[in-house]
């Protein structure tokens, strides 16, 4: 088994969830031909650090996708809050686009 293979196959950690999104969207970078992912939404603790989280390939696919990821330290405080996160897309396009992840619902763009 090589090391890639035993990575995949390691369990899951427990601090951290997919978390649902209400707004994604695509915009050109300052560069010619860059893109940036902008992900909005509500995350359901004030002290939840969310993130985009692009998956690993192995080779590129039509549509990379990309986990909307919130994770706690400690105990959460339950209180909802407004989160906005962005993740240049340099390197993590797939022949197509994109797919962002979130807890129950996805949106795939296509990216020239």
């Amino acid at each position: 088994m090589t090391e890639s293979e035993s990575f995949i196959e390691n369990p899951q950690a427990a601090s951290v969830r997919l978390v649902d999104f209400e707004e994604a969207r695509v915009v050109p970078g300052i560069v010619p031909r860059t893109f940036i992912l902008i992900v909005s939404g509500t995350k359901p603790y004030l002290n939840m650090k969310v993130s985009l989280s692009p998956l690993i390939y192995i080779k590129q696919p039509e549509y990379w996708g990309i986990e909307v990821v919130g994770s706690l330290s400690g105990i959460g405080l339950p209180a909802t809050a407004p989160y906005t996160v962005s993740l240049p897309l340099d390197g993590i396009l797939g022949t197509k686009g994109i797919e962002v992840i979130g807890a129950n619902n996805r949106k795939t763009f296509d990216v020239p």
